[in-house]
């Protein structure tokens, strides 16, 4: 099958010059790089560009042209094709420099203005901040005094920060704050790559595309909703990272609340620009908010112990490299969460992540409310299970809806039935990093799928209440799961006190 837009649209984006800070780190070769020459191949990178990487290490074009090579033979998605290539590859460029420095920024516009006119591009610039967390602030200011933030009516300049924007509900507005000094909210795209995943995307689709679920997604027929983020990795070598962090900062404050809301939230005016984010931040603004004596009966935390992950023993958390012996630092978390409006009152949601779980896997599971199945006799009133969505966001992305059907034979007899949808049923796939989309979006100004500041904002006023609790409060069971489990059983627990439990895939009971 011929490689399809990964994007919906057909026309490449505005012309512009991409500057990405961090050039020389795993992001870039691993994603941003790949996901460019994707956008080129499928004829939605603008056909005047150009790429300047800015970084710490020495280097000059020639040597970033031959890295970039390298890194693109390593990590493309696809074939590399030599003509496409040595296109993008002459198109590229290299500026060393201390982001501390100023000179380091007048630097930069000189590079800009020389690659603009060499490639006879306009003003466009967009900045890929592709780097530590704790320089977002200053690089942005340094932009700013150097006149490189500043838009006419002819040229923008539009600055991608990746997350965590943040640790806590503070630094997140002290960041707001230093940004909005030299930036417009609408020049800033807080990144998520949670949301170029194709079945998040699919989400508004399903709900708002089918009128069949729409009329039964509200209170009065769903029982429950759970989201699951599992992974069988560790930390790998993000230790240092991870151990000042922990799943609930890395996971929870942003990709999980940002598929809860897309899940939880009214249907917009529009599926672009500001409706849908408008709606978003109605569901986070409406999760009611922990108090402390909630915070120890509705979340749980966990570390992972030593175990066993595909045959093969993994060490415990605090084993890993660069992780203090010691750590308190959580791996896993669970809870149960209210949205308390008309659609979702007394709904509970419970959401899950961890790490070195048993599988890796990404799902929403919408449960719905029991039948009454007493027509066909008691047992089967007691032994099928309600009926259950699932929207399988990745590894293998998908739709299940679980239903009731008759066993063949000459007796009444009920059973679970899987309804299956598999994206590879649509043939092969346009492969992808997950940043194509966000990345195109950017370049032609649709901020539909990045974070807007008031979602952030209300983002952390959910979470920080359970890092009160747990900071003051230190876990003393860590670790408290083994490698290769669904978690702590309080986990499992938390989940039985309201009679229900964790669905993982396929379709069953743990």
């Amino acid at each position: 099958m011929a490689d399809q837009p990964l994007t919906g649209h057909e026309c490449p984006g505005d012309s512009c010059t991409i500057v990405i800070f961090g050039a020389s780190g795993d992001l870039t070769k691993r994603k941003l790089l790949p996901a460019l020459y994707n956008l080129k191949i499928l004829r939605l990178l603008p056909k005047d560009f150009a790429v300047i990487g800015v970084a710490v290490s020495e280097g000059d074009d020639a040597s970033y042209r031959e890295k970039a090579t390298e890194d693109i033979n390593s990590f493309a998605t696809r074939p590399v094709e030599s003509a496409e290539w040595d296109d993008f590859r002459a198109r590229s460029y290299y500026l060393q420099g201390d982001f501390n420095d100023p000179a380091t920024f007048a630097s930069l516009t000189k590079k800009i203005t020389e690659v603009q006119e060499q490639w006879k591009l306009p003003g466009n610039v967009l900045f890929y901040l592709a780097i530590t967390p704790t320089l977002f602030a200053k690089v942005v200011e340094q932009l700013g005094a150097a006149g490189l933030t500043d838009q006419t009516r002819d040229a923008w300049r539009r600055v991608i920060i990746e997350k965590p924007f943040g640790r806590d509900l503070a630094s997140a507005r002290e960041l707001n704050e230093s940004l909005s000094q030299h930036l417009e909210e609408s020049q800033i795209y807080r990144i998520d790559h949670y949301l170029g995943k194709e079945t998040v995307q699919n989400i508004m689709v399903f709900r708002f595309g089918n009128s069949v679920y729409e009329p039964i997604w509200n209170r009065r027929y769903i029982d429950y909703v759970q989201i699951t983020v599992a992974e069988e990795l560790g930390v790998e070598l993000r230790g240092g990272y991870y151990d000042h962090s922990g799943v609930l900062r890395d996971m929870v404050q942003n990709h999980i609340l940002s598929v809860l809301s897309l899940v939880a939230m009214e249907p917009p005016s529009s599926i672009t620009g500001d409706s849908v984010r408008n709606e978003k931040v109605k569901v986070l603004e409406a999760i009611r908010p922990m108090s402390p004596e909630k915070v120890l009966t509705d979340t749980v935390r966990g570390q992972y112990g030593a175990g066993h992950i595909n045959g093969t023993n993994v060490p415990s958390y605090r084993s890993e490299p660069d992780v203090d012996p010691h750590s308190n630092t959580e791996t896993f978390v669970a809870m149960k969460l209210f949205v308390e409006n008309w659609r979702w009152a007394e709904v509970p949601f419970f959401i899950r992540s961890g790490k070195r779980l048993a599988k890796h896997t990404t799902q929403v599971v919408i449960g719905f409310k029991p039948a009454p199945l007493l027509l066909f006799g008691e047992q089967a009133s007691e032994n099928v299970k309600p009926n259950r969505l699932v929207l399988h966001v990745q590894p293998d992305e998908g739709i299940t809806m679980d239903i009731h059907a008759k066993r063949p034979g000459p007796n009444i007899s009920l059973v679970n039935v899987p309804l299956d949808f598999s994206y590879s049923d649509f043939g092969e796939h346009t492969a992808a990093t997950g940043y194509e989309t966000l990345l195109y979006d950017c370049m032609i100004g649709e901020t539909t799928l990045f974070h807007r500041y008031d979602s952030v904002d209300a983002s952390w006023r959910i979470v920080s209440p359970i890092l009160d609790v747990w900071q003051a409060l230190p876990a003393r069971d860590f670790p408290n799961y083994a490698s290769g489990t669904w978690g702590p059983d309080a986990s499992d627990h938390l989940l039985e006190r309201s009679g229900h439990v964790w669905h993982h895939y396929p379709l069953q009971s743990k």
